[in-house]
C-alpha cells in the first residue's frame, strides 16, 4: 500500500512538471526573442520532491551525490537594468573627498576644543576695538563762542591758540563784572571808489523806480577776548580784515533776518540776545527796513548791469537754442545763430589758447555810453564774472537759504555796480524730462524750480542733456558712476555754459552749502587781487602745500621753503616710494637717488601724449633759472581755488584713477586735483575743457579736471590760502606733519598723503567737503543750540552773542531757522490775504 502511494505522487509530481514545461519547447526561441518569458515556479515542494531521496528502497533509484555541483539552476536570477553606471574612477574620488572633508571637520573641531580650552584656562579675552584718530585726544577750543562783550582791540588780544607747546591751553574766562556793554556797529564798504583808473560806478537799488536803497552790513572793531588765530591760512596775506568781527544782526539783518514777514522780513532772529541789533535801523546812513517780498531780483539785476555798461565790454549776444544754449529766456533762436553756435565748436585750434582781448581789462579806445552819460577814454574796462549757484529742481529753500542767496545778489552785483552777475545752475534729475526739446517743458519747469523773488535767474540742465552734447565719451561706470553725471562730470553744463555766454570773462562755481561769516565782496575782490599777483615760479609747487602761519613763518619764509623742499628734496620716509618715479638711469645710482629725492619744477604746459594740440599754450618767456618772480604777475588767474592743488599720484585718494579718453597703456597722464569744486574759471580754461571734451573725449573727476586742463596746457591756476580754523589744541608741527604728510612736505604725492583714507583730519575744521566744525560754528553763530552748548539762555546770561571775522564755512546744510509769522502791512490794510503763523525748525 504504502508503494503504491509513493507511486501515485510520483506520478502527480511528473504530470505537474510536464505542465509547466509545455511552454519551453519549439517555440521558446522564439518566446526569448520577442522578449515574452513564462516565470517558472520555483516552490519548496517542488524541489523536495524532485530531490533524490538518500534512503531509496529501490535499487534502481540512485543517489542525489551523482548531480553536478554546478548543474543549471531552473531558477536563474533576473538581470538589473541600469540608466547610467557611474565610472569606478569617479567613485574612488568621490570617496577621497568624503573621506577629506571628514579629516577637515576632525581638524575644525579638535583646533575649537582646543582653543575654547585655552579660553577657559586663560580667562575672557576681550577684543580690542581700533584706536581713535589721535586728534580726538587733543582739547576743545572755547574762546570761538565768545561773546559780543568781551570785543578788544585786536592787538591787545592774546589768542587761545596756536600756543607754545612747552604750555597748556590756556583757560581765558570772562565774568560777568568784566563784560562791557555793546558797542555800536559800523556800516561796512568794500567797495572800490571812483578815480583815475575805472570809471564811476552808479548806484544801484531794490526797485526798477530806484527809490528802495540796499542796506548795508555792520561790524564792529576789534575782536572777542581770545579769539583763536586761523590754523591755515592766513587774513594778513590775502588783505583780508581780521581787526573787525561780524554778529548775526548786523550781517544777516540787512536781508530779512531779524524783523517778522510782517515787516516784510523772514520772521527769524526774534528771539535770543538781541542788544544793539536795532542800531543797524538807526542813524544818518540807515536804512528802512525792507519788505523783501515785492522784490524782483531778474530785474533790479539787469537794471544795474545796464546803468553800469560803461565800466566793461560791449556784451557778445550769443545763440538761444533751448539744445545749444542753457538759457533761462528760452526764446527761440534763428537758424543763423544755430549755425555759428555749432561751427563755433571746430574753429581754427589755433585761436583757442589765446587770451582773447575782451578777456583782458583794458583802456577804452573810444568813448562808450554807459546809459545816458559819456565814459572818458583813459579808463580801465573791469572783467565781467558770473556766479552759478549750483541747485536743483525740487530743492526746499528754507527761510536761512533765502537769506543766504540775498546777500550774494545784493553784495555781490548790485552794490558792487554790475561787476558780478548771479545765475542759477538747475539741475533737472529726471533724465525723462525733455528740456532741450520742448519750449514750454522748459519754461514751466523754470518757473516752479526756484523761490518766486528769483524766478527769471534760472538755467536748467540734466545729465542725458550733457550725454547729447558730449556725446562719444568712454563710459567706464567708475565706481557706478555714469560718467555724464553730476559727481564726476560737475563741470561739464559749467563748461557748455561758458561757451554760450562769451560775454563773461570768468565764472564762480558755487555751491548752495557755502557761508562766509563777512562780506561777500570784500573776500571775493582780495581773493581775485591777491591771484592776480603771485609770480608762476614756483606757483605749482606752492598750491600744493598748506600755508600754516605758526610753523612756516612769513609767506615770503613759506616761498623759499618751498623752493628748497622742490630743489633738493627732503628726508622724510614719506618718500620710501620715491625710487618707483625716477629714471632708469642704472650707469648712475647716485644721480638716480638725488632724482628720486627732488621734485621737477613745473615751469610750463605739462601736456601728456594725447593732449589737445595747436591750442597755443602758455610759454615761458624764459628759462625758470632766469626768471626773477616776474612772470605771471599782474596776470589774472585761470583758475582759483581754496584747497591745496595736490598731486593725485601715489596717494589713497579714491578718484585718482577716474580718467576718461586719454591713453594709459604706458602712464597716466599728469594731474592735479583740488577737493570741492568751488571755484573761479576763466573763459580760456573753460573753452579748453570744452573743446578736450568734444574733439578728444577727454575727461576727469570733477575735482581732478579744472586742475589737470590748467597743467596740460601751462595755464595760471592758483590756491588761495584763505583762513581756516580748527576746532581743537592741535600741536602746530604736529598738524603741518599731517596735513602736509605728501611727498618732499607737500599734501600730495605719497600714500601718506592726508588725502584718501586719511581724510578724517579735516573733521575738525571750517573749509572741506564734511568738515564738522563748520556747520556747528555756523549754528552757534545764529545763536542755536548745538550739543547741548549754546543757544539763547547761554547768550543772555554771558558774554552775549558770538561775533566772528570773515569766515569761510563748508558744509552748511539743512539749517532751520525758528521763523514767526504774521500779517505784512499792506495785508493788514485788506490788500492781501493773512498768512497764517508758520515754523520752519524748532
Amino acid at each position: 500500500m504504502e508503494k503504491d502511494a509513493e507511486l501515485e505522487s510520483d506520478r502527480e509530481i511528473a504530470a505537474e512538471y510536464e505542465s509547466e514545461t509545455d511552454g519551453y519547447g519549439s517555440d521558446s526561441e522564439s518566446g526569448l526573442e520577442k522578449g515574452q518569458y513564462t516565470q517558472r515556479k520555483s516552490s519548496a515542494r517542488f524541489q523536495r520532491k524532485n530531490a533524490p531521496s538518500a534512503y531509496s528502497s529501490s535499487s534502481r533509484e540512485t543517489s542525489g551525490s551523482h548531480q553536478h555541483l554546478l548543474s543549471n539552476s531552473p531558477n536563474k536570477r533576473k538581470s538589473t537594468f541600469y540608466f547610467y553606471k557611474i565610472p569606478p574612477r569617479v567613485v574612488r574620488y568621490m570617496n577621497w573627498a568624503l573621506l577629506s572633508t571628514m579629516v577637515i571637520i576632525a581638524v575644525c573641531l579638535i583646533r575649537a576644543s582646543y582653543t575654547s580650552s585655552r579660553q577657559v584656562e586663560m580667562g575672557t579675552v576681550e577684543k580690542s576695538t581700533p584706536k581713535p584718530p589721535p586728534w580726538e585726544a587733543f582739547p576743545f577750543l572755547k574762546r570761538y563762542h565768545g561773546g559780543i562783550r568781551t570785543l578788544i582791540p585786536k592787538k591787545t588780544s592774546t589768542p587761545e591758540y596756536p600756543h607754545d607747546p612747552q604750555q597748556a591751553l590756556k583757560n581765558i574766562s570772562v565774568s560777568k563784572q568784566e563784560t562791557k556793554p555793546v558797542p555800536k556797529s559800523i556800516p561796512f564798504d568794500p567797495y572800490t571808489k571812483a578815480g583815475e583808473e575805472y570809471a564811476e560806478k552808479h548806484e544801484c537799488f531794490l526797485d526798477t523806480a530806484n527809490t528802495i536803497k540796499i542796506p548795508r552790513v555792520h561790524y564792529y572793531p576789534g575782536t572777542v577776548n581770545g579769539f583763536p588765530e586761523a590754523v591755515m591760512g592766513s587774513h594778513e596775506v590775502l588783505d583780508l580784515r581780521d581787526d573787525i568781527c561780524f554778529e548775526r544782526f548786523g550781517r544777516l539783518g540787512p536781508y530779512g533776518y531779524g524783523y517778522s514777514v510782517k515787516r516784510g522780513g523772514t520772521g527769524a532772529g526774534l528771539h535770543g540776545d538781541r542788544e544793539g541789533a536795532e542800531a543797524l535801523w538807526s542813524g544818518s546812513e540807515s536804512t528802512t527796513e525792507v519788505d523783501y517780498s515785492a522784490v524782483e531780483w531778474v530785474k533790479v539785476q539787469a537794471a544795474c548791469a545796464t546803468k553800469n555798461a560803461g565800466r566793461f565790454r560791449p556784451i557778445e549776444k550769443p545763440g538761444d537754442n533751448l539744445f545749444l544754449d542753457l538759457r533761462a529766456s528760452g526764446e527761440q533762436a534763428s537758424q543763423e545763430d544755430i549755425v555759428k553756435g555749432e561751427a563755433s565748436i571746430l574753429e581754427d585750434d589755433s585761436i583757442v589758447g589765446k587770451r582773447d582781448e575782451s578777456e583782458v581789462p583794458k583802456a577804452a579806445s573810444n568813448e562808450m555810453v554807459a546809459g545816458s552819460e559819456t565814459v572818458p577814454t583813459n579808463l580801465t574796462l573791469l572783467p565781467r564774472t558770473a556766479i552759478l549757484i549750483r541747485t536743483w529742481w525740487d530743492f526746499h529753500y528754507t527761510a536761512e537759504n533765502i537769506i543766504y542767496l540775498r546777500s550774494l545778489i545784493a553784495e555781490l552785483s548790485l552794490l558792487s555796480g554790475g561787476e558780478f552777475a548771479v545765475h542759477f545752475l538747475i539741475h533737472v534729475r529726471d533724465d525723462n524730462v525733455p528740456i532741450w526739446a520742448d519750449k514750454k517743458i522748459y519754461n514751466r519747469i523754470l518757473e516752479n524750480a526756484l523761490p518766486t523773488e528769483f524766478r527769471g535767474m534760472g538755467t536748467l540742465w540734466s545729465e542725458r542733456q550733457m550725454g547729447l552734447i558730449y556725446g562719444g565719451i568712454q563710459e567706464s561706470f567708475f565706481r557706478d558712476l555714469p560718467v555724464h553725471g553730476v559727481y564726476r562730470s560737475t563741470f561739464m553744463p559749467v563748461q557748455y555754459f561758458s561757451h554760450q555766454h562769451p560775454e563773461y570773462d570768468f565764472v564762480w562755481n558755487w555751491e548752495m552749502d557755502v557761508r562766509y561769516t563777512g562780506h561777500w565782496y570784500h573776500f571775493f575782490d582780495r581773493i581775485r587781487k591777491w591771484t592776480k599777483a603771485q609770480p608762476r615760479k614756483g606757483l605749482w609747487e606752492r598750491n600744493g602745500r598748506f600755508y600754516i602761519p605758526s610753523v612756516h613763518g612769513s609767506w615770503e619764509d613759506f616761498k623759499q621753503m618751498v623752493r628748497v623742499q622742490t630743489e633738493m628734496g627732503t628726508d622724510s620716509p614719506n618718500n620710501i616710494w620715491s625710487s618707483l618715479k625716477a629714471p632708469s638711469d642704472n650707469s648712475n645710482p647716485s644721480s638716480r637717488i638725488t632724482q628720486a629725492k627732488s621734485d621737477k619744477s613745473i615751469w610750463g604746459p605739462e601736456p601728456p601724449p594725447d593732449v589737445l594740440m595747436n591750442q597755443n599754450d602758455v610759454k615761458p618767456p624764459t628759462s625758470y633759472e632766469k626768471d626773477k618772480y616776474e612772470w605771471g604777475v599782474s596776470e589774472e588767474a585761470d583758475l582759483i581755488t581754496f584747497n591745496p592743488l595736490f598731486d593725485p599720484e601715489g596717494t589713497t585718494w579714491f578718484f585718482t584713477e577716474d580718467i576718461t579718453g586719454y591713453n594709459i597703456t604706458t602712464s597716466l597722464p599728469p594731474r592735479r586735483a583740488a577737493i570741492t569744486t568751488t571755484s573761479r574759471l576763466s573763459k580760456r580754461l573753460l573753452t579748453l575743457m570744452h573743446r578736450e571734451t568734444v574733439l578728444k573725449r577727454h575727461t576727469m573727476f570733477s575735482e581732478m579736471w579744472p586742475a589737470s586742463v590748467s597743467l596740460h596746457h601751462g595755464l595760471k591756476a592758483v590756491y588761495a590760502p584763505h583762513p581756516m580754523y580748527i576746532d581743537r589744541d592741535w600741536p602746530p608741527s604736529y598738524l603741518a606733519a599731517v596735513m602736509n604728510g605728501g611727498r618732499n612736505g607737500a599734501s600730495g604725492g605719497a600714500r601718506t598723503s592726508v588725502y584718501g583714507g586719511r581724510e578724517h583730519n579735516f573733521k575738525g575744521t571750517t573749509w572741506f567737503y564734511d568738515a564738522g566744525f563748520a556747520p556747528n560754528l555756523w549754528r552757534r553763530w545764529l545763536g542755536m543750540k548745538v550739543d547741548n552748548d549754546g543757544g539763547e539762555r547761554e547768550e543772555v546770561a554771558g558774554e552775549g552773542r558770538m561775533c566772528l571775522p570773515g569766515v569761510l564755512l563748508h558744509p552748511v546744510k539743512g539749517v532751520e531757522l525758528v521763523v514767526e509769522g504774521g500779517k505784512r502791512i499792506s495785508e493788514e490794510d485788506g490788500t492781501g490775504e493773512g498768512r497764517e503763523e508758520e515754523k520752519d525748525g524748532t
